[in-house]
């Protein structure tokens, strides 16, 4: 089991919030998605999968659910041993 942390750009309410964990949610693998929303910032989308996702899948699961984009830099990988379990 492996957890992303994405920072994604476009987000601006619980709308965009339930596009994006759909569309991430659908992806071979993932398991959980998990939404820190910053309304018209840099939102955190957490995704916990069998394996690690390609930029690219999440990237084109982001273009599917709207106009939301991966902000520039790399993913950051979480130790799911040291974070709270998604309710």
């Amino acid at each position: 089991m492996t957890s992303m942390t994405y920072q994604v750009t476009g987000m601006t309410c619980e709308h965009c919030v339930r596009a994006v964990t759909e569309e991430v949610g659908g992806l071979t693998g993932v398991d959980a998605v998990a939404v820190n929303l910053v309304a018209g910032g840099v939102s955190a989308v957490t995704v916990t999968s069998d394996a690690p996702l390609t930029r690219e899948a999440v990237a084109a699961a982001l273009d599917e659910a709207g106009a939301y984009r991966l902000a520039d830099g790399d993913a950051v990988t979480v130790d799911p041993a040291r974070t709270l379990p998604l309710l």
